[in-house]
């Protein structure tokens, strides 16, 4: 009950902030040169392994399942949003966006060579993220790669922390504690980069883009 509340709540809320979100976010890639750098690896290991099929999970508005289609991949975009969907179809016609769950998605076993979670596991409650990494693990074919950005806690002491989101509420994760989680469901570290933040930064986060492999 407490995913299914979560999960309503978190999308009727990007429903609601959708315009704005679009507006604030969709040029972010431009000015934030490690981000760009980390995709771009994320691409590189995803198109060596020779399956180019990719779903950017938690899409938004589409901007960065774009970047990944002009980096070589065959990218999709998946998100809770029935607004932020129709915005990303409106502004990437040529691309496929759907409305889906991450803890269920519409993707075969395998079928794809990597699954890009760029802050779109910050919603979900900690007790309820185990199931959605398995998601991840199913859908990634043997060698495929899961690349996930999120927020850090402010150290190893503390798994998760709750923090004021300006949508819904989000959760910061231990980087050490949710490798052991990606571990625990098949999915081994390659890379991790962090981020520290900058004076300007509204929150004085670490970010964190996590690589992983799936055996």
């Amino acid at each position: 009950m407490v995913e299914h509340d979560a999960f309503h709540a978190t999308r009727e809320a990007y429903d609601a902030a959708a315009p704005v979100y679009t507006q604030m976010f969709r040029d972010t890639l431009r000015d934030r040169p490690l981000d760009r750098a980390a995709l771009g690896a994320f691409a590189e290991v995803v198109r060596a392994h020779g399956n180019d099929r990719v779903a950017d999970l938690g899409c938004g508005p589409g901007h960065v399942t774009a970047h990944l289609d002009g980096l070589g991949l065959s990218a999709c975009g998946v998100d809770a949003s029935p607004a932020m969907i129709t915005t990303a179809r409106q502004a990437y016609p040529g691309l496929r966006f759907d409305v889906g769950s991450m803890a269920a998605l519409d993707i075969a076993d395998g079928e794809l060579g990597g699954v890009l979670s760029r802050w779109s596991i910050i919603h979900t409650p900690p007790q309820e993220l185990p199931p959605i990494l398995a998601e991840f693990h199913r859908v990634l074919a043997p060698g495929g790669h899961l690349l996930v950005g999120f927020s850090a806690t402010d150290g190893p002491s503390h798994p998760t922390q709750v923090f004021d989101h300006t949508v819904a509420p989000a959760y910061r994760w231990s980087p050490d504690h949710l490798a052991a989680m990606l571990r625990a469901c098949g999915l081994a570290e390659v890379a991790r980069m962090i981020r520290e933040p900058q004076p300007t930064d509204r929150r004085q986060f670490q970010e964190v883009h996590l690589l992983a492999r799936k055996a």
